[in-house]
C-alpha cells in the first residue's frame, strides 16, 4: 500500500519544484552563496513537494472515473484500484496539515517580526495560494475552461518561482518572472497537445475540454510561446540588474544553450511524442540532461566570476 501511495504522490514530478531556486541563483544580495539561505529553500522546496503530492492525489481523486478510460493514466494506483480512495483522502490531508502551517513556521523564522501579517508570512500565504489555485481551483473548475486551464498550470510554476523569492524576502526581476511564465505557457502546450495526440477521437471522453483544442492550433500556440519565450531570455541576460552587464553582459552565452533546450524539447515532442509529462522528459533524456547542467554550471560560474 505505502509503494502505491508513493507512486500516487508521483515524486519524479518533484522536479518541477525546483522554480523555487530561480530567485536564490539570480539574487542580488549573492544569496546563492550563503548556506543558511540555501537551506532554507530546500527547506522550502520540501514543502512545496509535499503540497504537490497532496494536490496530485485529490485530483487523481476528482479524475478517478475519467482514468480509467485513459490507456495512461488507468494504470495509476487509484484508477487502477490498487490503492483505496480513503487512503489517498488521509494522505493528501496529512500532507497539508504538515505543509501549510510548516510554511509560516519557516516564513517566520527567516524573518524579522513586527512586521505586517502580509508581510511575515508572504511565503506560507503564497503555499496556500498554491495549493488553493492548483488542488480546488483547478481540480474543480478551472481545467474545464478552455485556455485558461492552460493559464492555470502556467500559474502553478510562476508562484513557485515567486515563493522562492519570498521565502528570503528579496525581489523577483520582472524579466526573469516574464521567462518562468512562458516557459511555463511552453509546458503547459505542450502537455494539452501529447494529451490530444494521445488520445486522438476519443480525447472529449477522457477530458470534454480537450474537445475545444486542436492540434493546428495548439501548434501555433506553441510557435508564438516558443519565440516570446526566448526573446524575453534574451532581454533578461541584457537588462537585468541583477546580472552583470560590464564589460559586457556575459550571461548572453548562455543563451544557445537555452535555444537549443527548447528546441531538443520541441523535437522530443513533434518526433517522439512526448511531453505530457516534462518530468518524464526531462530525466530521461540524456542531451537535455547534459544540456541543463552545462546551462546551470556556465550561469554559476559567470555569477562568481562577477560577484566574486
Amino acid at each position: 500500500m505505502l509503494r502505491e501511495l508513493l507512486r500516487a504522490m508521483r515524486p519524479k514530478e518533484w522536479i518541477k519544484n525546483v522554480f523555487l531556486f530561480a530567485a536564490l541563483a539570480f539574487s542580488q544580495e549573492r544569496y546563492w552563496q550563503q548556506l543558511s539561505k540555501i537551506l532554507i529553500v530546500v527547506a522550502a522546496f520540501v514543502l512545496f513537494c509535499m503540497a504537490a503530492s497532496a494536490i496530485y492525489l485529490i485530483n487523481d481523486l476528482v479524475d478517478i472515473e475519467k482514468d480509467r478510460a485513459h490507456p495512461k493514466k488507468r494504470n495509476r494506483p487509484l484508477a487502477s484500484g490498487r490503492l483505496s480512495p480513503a487512503v489517498a483522502k488521509v494522505a493528501a490531508a496529512a500532507l497539508l496539515l504538515i505543509a501549510l502551517p510548516a510554511a509560516f513556521v519557516l516564513d517566520f523564522s527567516d524573518h524579522m517580526a513586527g512586521r505586517s501579517f502580509l508581510h511575515n508570512y508572504d511565503f506560507g500565504i503564497a503555499l496556500i495560494s498554491y495549493v488553493v489555485i492548483q488542488g480546488v481551483a483547478y481540480s474543480y473548475f478551472l481545467k474545464h475552461i478552455v485556455i485558461l486551464d492552460i493559464f492555470t498550470i502556467a500559474a502553478g510554476f510562476v508562484l513557485r518561482a515567486v515563493a522562492g523569492a519570498l521565502v528570503l524576502d528579496i525581489n523577483i526581476t520582472y524579466w526573469l518572472l516574464m521567462c518562468m511564465g512562458l516557459l511555463a505557457l511552453f509546458l503547459g502546450l505542450a502537455k494539452r497537445r501529447a494529451e490530444l495526440l494521445l488520445l486522438e477521437s476519443g480525447a472529449g471522453e477522457h477530458r470534454r475540454i480537450l474537445d475545444e483544442y486542436s492540434l493546428p492550433m495548439l501548434d501555433q500556440m506553441i510557435s508564438i510561446i516558443t519565440a516570446a519565450t526566448i526573446i524575453a531570455y534574451t532581454l533578461f541576460t541584457t537588462t537585468a540588474e541583477t546580472l552583470p552587464r560590464k564589460p559586457f553582459p556575459i550571461m548572453l552565452v548562455t543563451v544557445p544553450i537555452v535555444i537549443y533546450l527548447i528546441f531538443r524539447y520541441l523535437y522530443l515532442m513533434y518526433k517522439h511524442g512526448e511531453g505530457g509529462s516534462p518530468a518524464d522528459l526531462v530525466l530521461k533524456d540524456i542531451p537535455f540532461i547534459a544540456a541543463g547542467v552545462l546551462w546551470g554550471g556556465l550561469a554559476l560560474a559567470i555569477l562568481a566570476l562577477a560577484h566574486p
